[in-house]
């Protein structure tokens, strides 16, 4: 995947109209909204409890999305599996779950969640709370989804993009409190750009005790070769080789680097310090530092690229990570090598290289997300975290205080401080099997949207 496509899809909405943090009027009225949300209506009609109605029931999914106006955003590629199924291991998937009710942030943009929503009768609240309470006092879903990726929102100077992840979740929590319940939450990438906002949000899910799961579908995309990393592999040195210009591309290679990291010997230990290097210092220090040098030499060589490959990108950086247990690891930005990750594994010889290869297009029913949409009913269906939520946490710290660390005090350097992080000290031990797709790759199919274009 080259940069243009990774600049394509970060910044989906760059030609819409500002209208942040506007909200909507509702496309239907209260009546209206809880006579098609199923569930809702009948208990209402039988005097039956909507938790006793669900047990035989699909978990009913409220959608809390920023921007909904393109096929390229992520609250399509995510929303619409869930609605109409997913490509999962070669064949396609019915959706288990059921999506009655939407909140969209930035509604007036958007134009094609509005139409799809429609078409579906699902209704568009005009708040959060209302969305997940479906109109009601107390919580009223089975579980929640937030799409907070894309929209007409700012970054900051440190290149961080100011989506409301926070803002979404925190007024999810507010109902969990208030209804003295909480239900499964899926975030979409990472938590947000602020580490103790995330760190707020993670310790939220166990204070009230419900599953968390969300970061990057890359982790689950097909690879080559199609392995997994054992429990307890013995890794001694990793990197991700990956288009990585901005934080929200970071942010895929970032995940991709602790999905394998975290099944190490001994499990994981949390991470010791982030350092951002951009320009030419990042080959200085790759010369400084020849465990690096060695698996990225490795990563050329397996895709038989010319030497000085890597070497010639416009803009290079490096993310370094050193964890508490010793291990080291580094994601560079590059091209022409998908998401690709590397590893010097104590006892082999050769690094081991897995690539999650292609760009997960086009732009169609079945184009990216099958994979993670299949994760999400995964646990909206059992309440178990499909992997450590812990792990989502830690990958959302990266990339924070990779973007803080090329900064201090309002001044920039290409050789970013190296930032200690204790605090970011999480442990755990996986136990997961492999998560990613296999078999045969989805056919180019059009949406089930359920109206004509």
């Amino acid at each position: 995947m080259d940069n243009k496509h990774v600049d394509a899809v970060a910044n989906a909405a760059d030609d819409i109209p500002f209208s942040q943090f506007k909200q909507s009027a509702p496309l239907m009225t209260r009546r209206e909204m809880l006579g098609i949300t199923g569930m809702a209506g009948l208990a209402a009609l039988t005097g039956t409890s909507t938790a006793a109605i669900s047990q035989t029931a699909r978990p009913r999914i409220a959608c809390l999305i920023t921007y909904w106006g393109a096929t390229r955003s992520h609250a399509d590629w995510i929303v619409t599996k869930l609605l109409d199924g997913y490509w999962w291991q070669g064949a396609h998937t019915p959706s288990r779950v059921e999506v009655v009710s939407v909140y969209i942030h930035q509604l007036e943009t958007s134009g094609l969640g509005q139409k799809i929503c429609k078409s579906k009768n699902i209704p568009i609240f005009k708040t959060v709370g209302e969305a997940v309470t479906l109109g009601g006092k107390e919580l009223a879903v089975d579980g929640v989804v937030i799409v907070a990726e894309h929209g007409e929102y700012p970054t900051n100077l440190k290149g961080q993009w100011l989506l409301p992840r926070w803002w979404i979740y925190e007024k999810v929590i507010r109902v969990f409190e208030q209804s003295k319940r909480s239900v499964p939450v899926f975030n979409d990438k990472h938590l947000s750009y602020n580490w103790d906002e995330a760190k707020w949000m993670f310790d939220k899910s166990r204070e009230l005790n419900f599953p968390l799961t969300g970061g990057s579908s890359i982790p689950t995309f097909f690879r080559k070769p199609e392995i997994e990393l054992d429990i307890d592999t013995p890794i001694k040195t990793s990197i991700v080789v990956g288009g990585a210009p901005d934080e929200g591309a970071l942010f895929h290679c970032v995940d991709v680097l602790q999905a394998f990291v975290e099944r190490r010997k001994g499990g994981e230990t949390g991470v010791r310090s982030v350092q951002c290097i951009r320009g030419p210092e990042t080959w200085k220090w790759t010369e400084q530092n020849p465990w690096a040098g060695k698996l990225l030499e490795a990563v050329r060589t397996s895709f038989d690229l010319k030497a000085g490959h890597f070497q010639a990108i416009e803009k290079p950086n490096v993310c370094i990570v050193e964890y508490n247990d010793g291990t080291k690891a580094a994601i560079y930005s590059a091209q022409g090598v998908g998401w690709t990750y590397a590893a010097e594994i104590e006892g082999q010889k050769d690094p081991t290289v897995i690539s999650m290869l292609g760009w997960p297009g086009p732009f169609d029913q079945y184009h990216a997300s099958n994979s993670q949409p299949h994760w999400i009913t995964e646990m909206m269906v059992t309440k178990k975290e499909p992997f450590n939520a812990e792990r989502l946490l830690l990958s959302t710290g990266i990339v924070a205080y990779d973007m803080e660390s090329n900064w201090e005090n309002g001044h920039y350097s290409d050789i970013g401080r190296r930032i200690e992080t204790p605090f970011m000290n999480m442990k755990y031990r996986s136990t997961r099997g492999a998560q990613f797709s296999r078999g045969e790759r989805p056919p180019k199919t059009p949406y089930l949207r359920g109206f004509d274009e």
